[in-house]
């Protein structure tokens, strides 16, 4: 059976996790953590970056340091994770879904506008597969109604939009190190900002201005503001930091298989049997899943059922965050939905992670052409 996902591993992760063991200083932002820091912020030029104990809290952190107030409106795609819509539904806003586009998944630059209201604080931008929104439109409409740019670029390590880093454009931008992405610490996550924000380190440290008070710069800490425990275990930085030193051999590995699903599927798309994934212009992307879109729901059902009886781990993605109990009860979808369901309920992922094999990658794009070839017959 080729899996779906195995998390990343590199072989360097265990030295350093026995490294920090016996270093005696376990408990986080020690010597591991602050070496993340550094390479994230080398690479992708954010003024400061953090790690946090998932994507979720980087999520729920960035929400916090927007000072939303209850009932305040942000804008974002009903077509992602639960995370996004949660963290600012815990800081008391209303989430405001919009559609998305065919062709990348992403949030529909062209509908963000006509759903602002006086409301509106803070626009999500997510970045699907490692594909990037259209940021430059979704920053000049940001710009002229005075919000907030949050990216969820969970997906997004070393991806770019024309040049700039995702996660480092907005005024925030949150990854994730879950052990599903293109580099994993088990749980893990980090919070980009454009601008330091000092209000940051404290709602990372349980509300506390400890990070000043290690750096000598207060002579007691004590409770500043609101926060929780966001501060990751320096046994997870040491393991992260083991596959960034990587992280371009990681890369370029996914980048491969992707191309080779790509031009081994190539046929199925020029029949119109399948469609995949589109990099726009100026998008840079890091292969964080190779999807192909079936006919319709029945089809994709049946497709995943042939992969899995054949060998090949397959899997579908979201249920659309609007039509979801939760999506329902806390937030609105704005417009109509010409694609967001259509399009989901088509999606199917194929096997993709560091270590899959040419052959592996063979074997899973021969059963896709075999299923399409026996319904053909």
């Amino acid at each position: 059976m080729i899996p779906f996902n195995v998390p990343p591993y590199c072989g360097r992760e265990d030295a350093y996790v026995l490294e920090a063991i016996h270093s005696h200083k376990i408990c986080g932002d020690g010597t591991f953590t602050k070496k993340c820091h550094a390479w994230l912020e080398e690479r992708t030029g954010a003024a400061k970056a953090l790690l946090t104990t998932s994507g979720t809290h980087a999520l729920d952190m960035a929400a916090l340091l927007c000072r939303l107030e209850p009932g305040d409106e942000v804008i974002l795609p009903s077509y992602t994770f639960s995370s996004t819509a949660n963290a600012f539904v815990l800081a008391g806003a209303v989430p405001v879904f919009v559609d998305v586009r065919p062709d990348t998944m992403n949030i529909d630059e062209n509908r963000i506008e006509e759903a602002i209201t006086d409301r509106t604080k803070v626009i999500c931008a997510m970045h699907y597969a490692g594909v990037a929104c259209e940021m430059d439109t979704i920053l000049d409409i940001a710009r002229r109604h005075g919000l907030l740019v949050v990216e969820d670029a969970a997906q997004g390590v070393l991806a770019s939009y024309k040049g700039r880093a995702l996660g480092a454009i907005g005024d925030y931008g949150c990854y994730s190190f879950h052990e599903s992405k293109n580099y994993s610490m088990g749980e893990g996550g980090a919070l980009l900002m454009r601008e330091f924000d000092p209000r940051a380190e404290v709602i990372r440290e349980k509300g506390t201005n400890r990070a000043r008070f290690l750096r000598g710069q207060v002579d007691k800490y004590t409770w500043e503001d609101l926060g929780s425990s966001y501060l990751p275990s320096e046994l997870n930085a040491a393991y992260l930091y083991g596959q960034l030193e990587m992280a371009d051999e990681i890369n370029a590995a996914r980048l491969h298989c992707w191309q080779l699903y790509r031009e081994g599927l190539a046929p199925l798309h020029e029949a119109g049997l399948i469609d995949w994934q589109t990099i726009p212009e100026g998008c840079v992307h890091n292969a964080h899943m190779f999807y192909i879109k079936a006919r319709d729901l029945a089809q994709r059902t049946e497709l995943i059922a042939y992969l899995k009886a054949h060998g090949v781990g397959s899997v579908f993605h979201y249920v659309p965050l609007h039509s979801a109990t939760a999506g329902l009860r806390f937030g609105r979808f704005d417009g109509e939905d010409r694609y967001t369901t259509r399009e989901s309920e088509r999606l199917l992922r194929l096997p993709m992670y560091y270590g899959l094999t040419d052959g592996e990658v063979e074997q899973a794009v021969e059963t896709v052409i075999a299923f399409f070839k026996e319904r053909r017959s």
